[in-house]
């Protein structure tokens, strides 16, 4: 198979590639790694007349990390982030996420912020931008704005950019406090993607109890599906969490579809055993390393 016909544009700067969108608008698609959207174009699902490639954008090229945060420059590739142990030390979260992306082959040419802009319900990046309440820097030729994940994601492989806007960086909060997290899927095959997944951060309080617990789902909406089972959990032990309350919560806020891979009933299913696996294993951590692995 191959892709249309298209005008290849490897702009030098970020001014330059921003121009560039803004004079191709809903006509253009940006390319970084290319592994959501090189298949799209050989398959013809997308058939975009101009294709901007930003990886000779080395200002985008960057991770930094702080107590509150880590942000992922737009050309930062998943295996850069996913081996840079100061980031993973910061927040785990990303590097029990980014294992379960595809192959590590896919990991060293795809970027983290390409994965987002992708959005796709069913991958991992997303759900842990979501579940952290992160934020993405958008910039376009009218200015700068920063927008929320939950205003980010509005479907499956839609996301609410204007045609002339490229997300420059990706911001994952450092949640506060003593916190766990964990990140669990199951997939027909290893590296494809998941019939359901789920990213957890749960909170321990000053008495070594849960104080709140925040579950994001993959696979099971048209995007990443954030739940709050602080009430459940609220209280308890959590290092022996009792998640059968948490669990029937969790499987009523989500709305899986069928396809030929697995029904919707075995979709809630599988979605409630993996949160019950990921809360618990969250709530270790939170206990014992304070978020860390």
């Amino acid at each position: 198979m191959k892709p249309p016909p298209f005008r290849y544009v490897a702009p030098d700067t970020t001014d330059d590639a921003l121009a560039a969108l803004a004079d191709a608008g809903d006509e253009a698609k940006v390319v970084a790694g290319g592994q959501s959207l090189i298949p799209l174009l050989n398959m013809r699902l997308a058939a975009p007349s101009v294709l901007i490639d930003i990886n000779q954008l080395t200002d985008l090229d960057r991770i930094e990390v702080s107590e509150a945060r880590v942000t992922v420059g737009a050309t930062v590739r998943q295996a850069s982030l996913e081996h840079d142990e100061e980031a993973i030390r910061r927040l785990p979260l990303l590097g029990q996420a980014l294992r379960h992306v595809a192959h590590p082959v896919i990991r060293n040419r795809g970027t983290v912020v390409g994965s987002i802009a992708h959005a796709d319900p069913a991958a991992e990046l997303p759900a842990v931008l979501a579940v952290l309440g992160g934020t993405v820097e958008v910039r376009s030729t009218a200015g700068e704005r920063t927008l929320a994940a939950e205003d980010l994601f509005v479907g499956p492989l839609e996301s609410s950019l204007d045609p002339t806007e490229l997300i420059t960086a990706a911001s994952f909060p450092v949640p506060e406090g003593r916190w766990g997290s964990a990140f669990e899927e199951l997939a027909r095959r290893h590296g494809d993607y998941a019939m359901s997944g789920v990213a957890t951060v749960v909170h321990v309080n000053g008495d070594g109890l849960v104080a709140s617990a925040q579950a994001a789902f993959t696979g099971v909406g048209p995007v990443p599906v954030v739940v709050d089972l602080s009430g459940p959990l609220a209280g308890q032990d959590p290092t022996r969490l009792d998640t059968a309350e948490a669990v029937a919560a969790a499987r009523g806020a989500i709305d899986p579809q069928p396809d030929i891979h697995a029904s919707a009933e075995y979709r809630r299913h599988l979605s409630g055993v993996l949160v019950d696996r990921a809360l618990r294993a969250a709530g270790e951590r939170a206990w014992h390393q304070g978020g860390g692995e």
